[in-house]
């Protein structure tokens, strides 16, 4: 997944609507609904094309292009994941939830996880067990940045801290998944650092892959967090509304804070419902520090 931390997005309210817009959104609607009704069965996108109407190539374009790049696999996929997830997150083998799932086997599950999770499905449903996390600690503009990257190349934690600081800010992100086995490797996680860092190397073609390692709902928050665009705030209570749980602010917060890759899930652009700052897991002054350094990267003209 790629945060989006230097895209602008144009709104199509008031950008007048054509007929041919208008049916456009009939087939994206009819598609969707055959994909959500139909997941299971793994359609392929001559089932999605045949049923409604189109020719391959077609249905491919049409469908890219009004979901912002997901074609119909990725979108099939994403529902996939989303359920084998709540499957071994209620204690669901592995096996069990790749036939749940419509899949052939735990092969195909596994390679979904690995391919879109950069983690094994076992190793999610550990919450840590059997995982190796390398970690290093590197300089960055809001002081040392602890950065947390898996064997398979996800990256699965960023913290802060400030000097001598640096072994508290370690022992809060092994709590969070203590069963897994941590290395201290620098050269492995500076390219990370780096990259997290450095706007020009922030590219949509090129996500950074990120592993979110929590509940289904945490998940499902930190997921949102990463729609915020850069130079946007949003409020606990939108997100709660945004997840279909409008009474749930409070649980929202708490899994803002339990945001274990901080910056890259901006976290730090949720304010209250008044607008005013309110808690940061690695302090305010750095939370502000932080829109404050945004702000300053924004284009002129955004």
């Amino acid at each position: 997944m790629e945060p989006a931390l230097a895209n602008d997005y144009e709104s199509p309210i008031g950008q007048g609507t054509s007929e041919n817009t208008m049916a456009d959104y009939d087939l994206i609607r009819r598609s969707i609904e055959y994909l959500t009704m139909n997941w299971r069965a793994q359609p392929s996108l001559d089932d999605l094309a045949d049923h409604i109407g189109l020719s391959q190539s077609h249905m491919q374009r049409l469908f890219t292009r009004w979901t912002g790049g997901l074609s119909p696999k990725g979108f099939i996929q994403a529902v996939t994941l989303d359920h084998a997830k709540h499957l071994l997150d209620q204690s669901a083998s592995i096996m069990e939830t790749a036939f749940e799932v419509g899949l052939s086997g735990p092969s195909r599950l596994h390679d979904l996880f690995v391919t879109h999770e950069a983690i094994t499905p076992g190793v999610y449903k550990a919450k840590g067990e059997g995982l190796i996390i390398r970690y290093g600690l590197h300089s960055c503009p809001f002081g040392q940045a602890l950065v947390m990257i898996t064997d398979q190349g996800g990256l699965a934690g960023m913290a802060f801290c400030d000097a001598g600081k640096e072994q508290e800010a370690l022992q809060d992100m092994t709590s969070r998944w203590p069963k897994a086995r941590y290395e201290r490797d620098q050269a492995a996680t500076l390219p990370y650092a780096t990259r997290a860092f450095d706007m020009n190397s922030w590219q949509q073609d090129q996500p950074l892959r990120i592993t979110l390692i929590g509940t289904d709902f945490e998940v499902r928050v930190w997921e949102t967090l990463l729609k915020i665009p850069m130079g946007h705030a949003t409020s606990y209570s939108a997100i709660a509304e945004h997840l279909g749980k409008p009474t749930a602010s409070r649980a929202v917060g708490a899994a803002v804070g339990r945001n274990p890759i901080s910056f890259v899930v901006p976290c730090h652009r949720v304010m209250a419902k008044s607008g005013k700052l309110c808690g940061y897991h690695w302090g305010l002054t750095r939370k502000q520090a932080m829109l404050g350094w945004e702000k300053g990267h924004l284009p002129i003209d955004a």
